[in-house]
């Protein structure tokens, strides 16, 4: 009896995240309904916003969200993976600990900080003197130059992408560290007895044994990337353009519902574009989920845990 018991909550817990799950879809699509069918496909290709003239496009929210949440990714992985492999394989045992603990303290920073941060200390710096001089060093070059050009105001695209990297780079490092620590020592140390070096065993046997969990991380990373709100709202300029430049403002989907929301009216077109926007945001949530589990189709060395 017990035993049915337990399978029945089990199996009722389940079921009801996907139920829960189910919901939000549902109820994100019905709501922003009305704005599909007001302008169709062309709402995914429509950059312009005006709540004057009831004009409503995605385009803009959907470009910042992606480009600001790739960059982070391009920034925070690196240093993350670089972060684990120090305190796993080269640091101390004394110093491991307290940079853990700061790793995960980092994690536990709320957003709105960070946003408050971003726009008091890190625009500043932006400004005057980093921007300036990325621009001098690269805006001349032919074919990335234009992705450094521009006014150097501090606020936008690349400033986003920085502070999503910093608050992303936590919750990577932190992953990566206890999968690597999960490899079994005697794997390590065969590859040292045939003489391995310490990046030899890394690459070749610590990579491969925790490659899903690894890749697991980056997606729980990228998962907040997408999703940040208050950060990215302080920093990132909040204008309703495409820029080539990254250092020109723009917006993200979940930035641009906090900022819109309070000022919408109930059953008001403006109300179910936000809602169709959220619905997109979904989507590619969804997108980015299924690439990643097409990532991890590669058999795994033996012994590998999944």
């Amino acid at each position: 009896m017990g035993d049915s018991i337990f399978a029945a909550l089990a199996t009722g817990a389940g079921v009801f995240v996907l139920v829960l799950l189910g919901a939000i879809i549902v109820s994100l699509f019905i709501g922003g309904l009305p704005s599909f069918r007001a302008f169709g496909l062309g709402f995914l290709a429509t950059s312009d916003w005006d709540p004057v003239q009831q004009i409503f496009g995605a385009m803009v929210p959907i470009y910042g969200t992606i480009v600001t949440s790739i960059l982070a990714l391009l920034m925070a992985v690196p240093i993350a993976f670089g972060t684990a492999f120090y305190l796993t394989e080269l640091a101390p045992g004394w110093f491991r600990r307290p940079v853990g603990i700061a790793i995960e303290l980092l994690a536990a920073v709320p957003s709105i900080i960070y946003g408050m941060w971003g726009f008091f200390v890190i625009v500043p710096i932006m400004a005057d003197p980093i921007e300036p001089f990325l621009i001098d060093q690269f805006g001349d070059l032919p074919v990335i130059g234009a992705l450094f050009q521009g006014p150097a105001f501090g606020t936008g695209i690349f400033t986003a992408s920085l502070i999503l990297a910093i608050m992303v780079l936590p919750f990577i490092a932190a992953t990566m560290r206890d999968v690597f620590l999960t490899v079994p020592a005697v794997y390590k140390e065969s590859a040292y007895g045939v003489g391995c070096t310490t990046w030899e065993v890394m690459r070749s046997i610590v990579i491969p044994y925790t490659r899903v969990s690894v890749v697991g991380g980056i997606m729980l990373g990228l998962g907040r990337a997408l999703g940040e709100t208050m950060a990215v709202t302080f920093v990132i300029g909040n204008t309703n353009r495409i820029s080539s430049s990254l250092f020109g403002p723009g917006n993200t989907i979940a930035s641009i519902v906090a900022l819109e929301f309070p000022e919408s009216a109930a059953g008001s077109l403006k109300l179910s574009s936000l809602l169709a926007l959220g619905f997109i945001l979904f989507v590619i949530s969804f997108i980015v989920l299924a690439i990643s589990r097409l990532l991890l189709r590669q058999k795994p060395m033996p012994g590998a845990k999944a």
